[in-house]
């Protein structure tokens, strides 16, 4: 590209580039900054978004390895609970005395597996790894608008699941108070039960620091996408990545702040005598506590004002990258680009409006019920908008059925699956007879995790090419593909047969229920299911980390995309674009354009010249 073509100039320094917003020319800072060039400040501490991006997706890729763990614990106690595991109780000798999961364990481990997969993997892979590498590239940025904050959010991060990491050594071991660490249970001490002391204390600290570096990130991903826009890139050519993270990021600064007062206020009923969660009269271990006042179902409400947006803060990543992978191996222009952006919006908007269906056990207002019950049916119209338009993207397309491609057609296949177990859980006349019960178990993990997950490895199969500058092995793609797939079907449409059946969720054994003992044999064959899908993600880790150093050398646009990532090297260099950006002329899904030379157009392709 030459250098006349460039929208703005930028010194040797890299300094002070003169930004066209709107039509606009504007003089601003850039976030360019020098190549480092020792190794700590290069790859440790660096303030490089792509580096950063990385380092975020290697920590997910750490956290859901030991989230799975926890899950198989799980399930073992399920399926066999009398059984003993000496082998496995090296892992936790002091919580798993003869190799026995006990009931308090199990507790433990549910807390533990729900607060990392929410917190360090559905949230840090979708949006601090992908958003933060790909983001300042599709929209033409030399890089995020704060760097050194955005090198601050990824550490804070860490520390924070460090901290969450070692409740499980700490004295009492991990809470028992569930991912939600409903009070009082949570705000009592150690006195109801074990890892409700210090490893308690851990976990809000935890969650503390993580709501901090995720508003140090989101005000990164919202300034750069408002302001470090390149020439002719409006926000109307922006891809469905783009804006899936800033409405993301924009539902992040709105929720996090929520949670973070929250478990400010639950922590100092804990060390500092307050009663901002413990009613007064409540007595534990014979004990009358002498807090007065205090409201556990605040807590309630604090944590699902933050709690609802967090599963869209969790799956609309994976919407953008599903849209996103769907139109370039259909070869198609996504279906209704502006109600996809509306439909997004939508979805973030309402989220913050229907916290309340998760508290129609509460005791609640019929009148409240109401209402949160008709805005949480409403959410289901912008998804359906979303769901219709993929499948109108796919009509009559050339679709070519690569590892994205699958993943992103077992996303959708998910979040419809999911998403209809949530209609019957937003009427509170069926939500409150199956509310403690394993169809909620099972409706969750369809639609905040294993949605968000499957969007994850579309969006690292898809730009695995561009990080690397290797090709992931396809066969070994496909392969996991398929048994993750059939495997979640597996584990989950049971769950929801025995939560129609009225079991219960949190229970560590059902020994003594005989209404329950039918059905063990379905726990063990979900136990079944899920140790062959964990086995599945082992062929994913060997895939991933043989090819980046072994994978077939990946040309600079192999999947022949439109948006501005494909127009650099891969990996991309240090300043993303160099000393000249690039200019926009089309949207961000140009495929098979009539009169076009090739069956896609790059969004840096010039327009065609009009005849005179």
């Amino acid at each position: 590209m030459g250098a006349s073509s460039a929208p703005f100039s930028v010194s040797a320094q890299g300094k002070n580039p003169r930004i066209l917003k709107g039509g606009k020319a504007m003089t601003q800072a850039t976030a360019v900054h020098e190549a480092p060039k020792s190794f700590i400040r290069r790859y440790i501490f660096s303030t490089d978004h792509k580096v950063i991006g990385l380092q975020y997706l290697f920590l997910a890729m750490a956290a859901v390895a030991i989230g799975i763990v926890l899950s198989l614990y799980m399930r073992l106690r399920l399926a066999w609970p009398t059984e003993r595991w000496p082998l496995l109780g090296k892992l936790f000798p002091n919580a798993m005395a003869g190799g026995t999961i006990s009931p308090e364990f199990y507790l433990s481990l549910v807390t533990m597996h729900g607060t990392i997969m929410v917190f360090f993997v559905l949230t840090t892979a979708p949006l601090g790894g992908f958003g933060n590498y790909f983001l300042p590239i599709q929209v033409g940025a030399h890089d995020m608008a704060f760097p050194v904050l955005n090198m601050l959010s990824f550490w804070v991060t860490l520390a924070g699941f460090l901290v969450l990491m070692a409740a499980f050594f700490v004295s009492g071991g991990a809470p028992i108070s569930g991912w939600t660490a409903y009070a009082p249970l949570s705000a009592v001490g150690e006195i109801a039960g074990p890892g409700l002391g210090m490893g308690q204390n851990l976990w809000i600290l935890s969650i503390a620091l993580f709501c901090i570096a995720s508003l140090l990130g989101a005000l990164n991903f919202i300034t750069t996408t408002l302001n470090l826009r390149t020439k002719g890139m409006a926000m109307t050519r922006l891809p469905l990545t783009v804006w899936a993270w800033f409405t993301t990021a924009v539902l992040a600064l709105l929720a996090f702040p929520v949670l973070l007062a929250g478990g400010i206020l639950l922590l100092l009923d804990r060390v500092a005598g307050t009663s901002f969660f413990v009613p007064g009269g409540l007595i534990v271990s014979d004990k009358i506590l002498p807090h007065k006042g205090g409201s556990p179902l605040l807590w309630q409400h604090l944590f699902w004002f933050f709690g609802h947006p967090e599963v869209y803060i969790a799956i609309l990543p994976g919407m953008g990258i599903t849209s996103h992978v769907l139109s370039t191996f259909a070869r198609k222009p996504i279906f209704g680009y502006r109600a996809m952006v509306t439909a997004i919006f939508a979805i973030g908007l309402l989220g913050f409006l229907v916290w309340g269906h998760h508290m129609f056990v509460s005791g609640m207002s019929p009148y409240s019920a109401i209402a949160f019950s008709l805005l949480t049916l409403s959410i289901g119209v912008p998804s359906a908008i979303k769901t219709f338009n993929w499948l109108a993207t796919l009509y009559k397309a050339r679709i070519h059925f690569t590892v994205p491609m699958l993943f992103a057609l077992g996303f959708v296949s998910i979040f419809v699956t999911g998403g209809l177990s949530g209609i019957v859980l937003g009427q509170t006349s069926l939500d409150i007879p199956m509310h403690d019960t394993y169809f909620v178990v099972a409706h969750f993990h369809l639609i905040m995790g294993v949605a968000a997950i499957f969007g994850i490895f579309a969006g690292t199969y898809y730009w695995f090419p561009k990080i690397f500058g290797r090709m992931m092995n396809d066969a070994l793609g496909k392969l996991h593909f398929w048994l993750t797939f059939i495997g979640i079907y597996a584990i989950f449409i049971p769950m929801h047969i025995l939560g129609i059946a009225g079991h219960p969720r949190r229970y560590a054994e059902t020994a003594g229920f005989d209404f329950l003992t039918p059905l063990q044999p379905i726990h063990v064959f979900i136990t079944i299911a899920a140790l062959i899908t964990a086995g599945a993600q082992l062929l994913f880790f060997f895939n991933f980390f043989w090819s980046i150093w072994k994978g077939k050398k990946a040309e600079m646009n192999p999947w022949r995309a439109t948006t501005l990532e494909w127009t650099i090297p891969s990996p991309p260099p240090h300043d993303n674009f160099g000393p000249q950006t690039p200019v926009v002329h089309r949207g961000p899904y140009e495929y098979s354009v009539p009169g076009a030379a090739e069956d896609y157009l790059l969004q840096t392709a010039p327009p065609a010249p009009t005849k005179s």
